[in-house]
């Protein structure tokens, strides 16, 4: 919130234009807000939402303005290529939207309800810096077997402390933050895909399927105890008071860790390793957006907002605004601009890419469109860190939803 204070001082000098800036969260409060407020006739004029999610939901319910024919070349032009449809009903959106039961219900296509404001992506690795350093890791894994000797090294360092913590409690934290990056590396993108495609003996119970799931049971030792009842929020606060060595999350994290008292120069951040075998090495990261700004439909200051939203996405503003918040602004800044953002920030930036070697964690065509993360993840987590399932076994539960969520689909 004190980032886009400082930016909205700026704005008031330069246009003359006061903005007033105000914070709900958590999400559910929000979302609840936004409900009452609509209902009301009271919403303000911009919104900051999850892009690709709350803009297209509040898009397709007639709550926002369409920003298709405002935005130009010369606005989107200062993004990164990869997330210049952010925000947009894209074939893909509007396909899925024609779903029963589709959250954004009623988008049409080519429509924009968003630019970005932060980008990032999950699959960060957090590491307790002096911790690795006493345990004689002075560089970032950069294999999945480097990455679980890392592990083996700092919990044997600190037996009471030296594990890893997730949030488990959101299943579907360790199978799409953890797993499904090391995945991706090891198998590729088209046999990554198809774990979850419609031919399920290319699935979880197949040789692709049984090596990913092998692979990533390596981390077991490490879960700290308690990991499956922990909260995102509970796990990111265990690692920022000592009581785990690794956490692992978001670009966003960082922000939450410095909130609550971590020391952002005692950090080794680097992207979930695949293994030293993978069909893709040295996996990098393809940014999405994470939040982004919408106008209301209603807003009697549309002119007024749209100035707001171009002053954000300036190269300069944006370079400000993510050192402050600790977060990663979507421009395609230059070296000079990005060294601005610090060290941690510039690191995470370093391991963004793009195309098909790139892990895209906000592309999910290939999924089936009625596939709960959340359910698929509470079996995984089953397996680990519960230990109450085999590989076997997790792998053909995990195909059989699969496979009920096609045929649901096609219904």
């Amino acid at each position: 919130m004190a980032a886009l204070q400082a930016a909205a001082k700026k704005f008031t000098a330069e246009t003359g234009t006061k903005v007033n800036i105000q914070a709900v969260t958590p999400d559910d409060a929000f979302l609840t807000k936004v409900q009452a407020a609509a209902r009301t006739n009271d919403l303000p004029d911009v919104l900051e939402v999850h892009a690709n999610g709350d803009d297209l939901a509040f898009g397709g319910a007639g709550l926002l303005e369409d920003l298709s024919k405002d935005v130009d070349r010369t606005w989107l032009d200062q993004y990164l290529p990869q997330v210049l449809a952010d925000g947009t009903v894209t074939e893909d959106v509007y396909r899925n939207s024609q779903t029963e039961g589709s959250k954004t219900q009623g988008v049409e296509k080519g429509q924009r309800f968003s630019v970005p404001l932060t980008v990032g992506t999950q699959g960060v690795v957090y590491m307790n810096k002096s911790r690795a350093e006493e345990a004689g890791i002075t560089e970032a894994p950069t294999t999945w077997e480097g990455f679980v000797d890392a592990l083996a090294k700092i919990k044997k360092a600190h037996p009471s402390n030296g594990g890893m913590t997730i949030g488990v409690k959101q299943p579907s934290t360790a199978l799409e933050w953890l797993m499904q990056p090391m995945a991706y590396g090891m198998l590729g993108k088209d046999r990554f895909e198809a774990l979850f495609g419609p031919d399920a003996a290319k699935g979880w119970s197949s040789a692709d399927g049984q090596k990913v799931l092998n692979t990533y049971n390596q981390v077991t030792p490490y879960w700290v105890p308690g990991t499956q009842s922990k909260g995102i929020d509970e796990a990111d606060l265990a690692f920022a008071q000592g009581k785990a060595s690794f956490d692992i999350g978001g670009t966003y994290t960082l922000a939450f860790l410095a909130e609550n008292g971590y020391d952002a120069d005692n950090l080794m951040t680097f992207p979930v390793p695949p293994p030293k075998d993978a069909a893709i090495p040295r996996l990098q990261l393809s940014p999405f957006s994470l939040t982004g700004l919408s106008v209301t439909k209603k807003s009697e200051h549309k002119t007024e907002a749209l100035k707001w939203l171009k002053f954000l996405s300036r190269d300069g503003i944006a370079a400000d605004f993510g050192k402050q918040a600790l977060d990663v602004p979507p421009n395609a800044l230059d070296k000079n601009q990005s060294k601005t953002l610090g060290p941690v920030l510039n690191s995470m930036e370093t391991a963004f890419g793009s195309g098909a070697k790139a892990y895209n964690a906000g592309y999910t065509a290939y999924r089936p469109s009625l596939y709960d993360p959340g359910k698929v993840g509470a079996v995984l987590a089953q397996f680990t860190p519960l230990k109450s399932r085999t590989a076997k076994s997790t792998g053909a539960q995990m195909s059989s939803m699969i496979k009920s969520y096609w045929a649901e689909q096609k219904k």
